[in-house]
This record gives structure tokens, C-alpha cells and sequence, in this order.
């Protein structure tokens, strides 16, 4: 019987369970410290994982959209206003961890995908990403 809970935002466009292949494990989330972004490599993919105090946990490119570099998982956790954040470290650019709209440069977007927790395993999917 799956545990699986959802952890950031709810996407009516993601099929939960109907395709559980399509749900990539990446690490256990004991493994994951708040307010720190933690680089993975899921199929080929570099993602940055941020878990956030109060449990919400987010899955985005670790490519910083205006360099190139992949660099988001040292970015600067924080919040704009209900909106919780990730500053690049490289230029500062500020993007939204849920929808990866960039709120200080309209020309970039940092690409996010649905992520969730089943039986303490942090799953991502990779066909569902989308940019802000």
C-alpha cells in the first residue's frame, strides 16, 4: 500500500498514482535539511530539491536560466511576500520555488516538476516539468 503524500503544489495536469513508473526516486527526505538546496542528478537531469521549515518541499533545474550554470542549489532560499523563493548566486535573480516565474527578470524562467514523498523517499517527475 503506498504512503504517498503530496508536497508542494497541487497540478491537475499530473496524474497522481495512475503511472507510479513515472515517479523517479531521488533521495530519502531525512536526508534533505531546510532551507538548504540540495543538488541531484535524476536521469540525466541536474535538479536542486529545497525543503522549507514547515515541510513544503520544492523540485527545480539546478541550471541558473541567465548564466547557464548549474548553480540553483546554493541559491538563497527565502520569500516574496506568501511566495516562497530561490535567489540565483551567481546574478541574484529571484524566482518563484512553485511556478518558477523569475520576479526580477521577466525574460528567464526557472523550470520546476511536481515532486512528492512516498513511504519517506523523495520522488520527482521528470515528463511533468515546466517552465515558470
Amino acid at each position: 500500500m503506498s504512503t504517498a503524500t503530496r508536497i508542494n503544489r497541487p497540478d491537475a495536469s499530473v496524474a497522481w498514482d495512475t503511472n507510479p513508473q513515472a515517479w523517479t526516486s531521488v533521495c530519502a527526505l531525512e536526508q534533505l535539511e531546510p532551507l538548504w538546496g540540495e543538488a541531484a542528478l535524476v536521469d540525466g537531469q541536474q535538479l536542486a530539491l529545497v525543503l522549507l521549515p514547515h515541510g513544503h518541499l520544492y523540485a527545480v533545474t539546478n541550471e541558473d536560466p541567465a548564466t547557464g550554470s548549474f548553480v540553483m542549489s546554493r541559491g538563497i532560499v527565502g520569500s516574496r511576500g506568501d511566495r516562497h523563493t530561490i535567489a540565483s548566486p551567481l546574478h541574484k535573480q529571484v524566482y518563484d520555488l512553485e511556478t518558477g516565474q523569475c520576479f526580477t527578470s521577466a525574460e528567464y524562467a526557472l523550470r520546476t516538476f511536481p515532486v512528492r514523498v512516498d513511504a519517506g523517499l523523495v520522488q520527482v517527475r521528470l515528463d511533468a516539468g515546466q517552465a515558470g
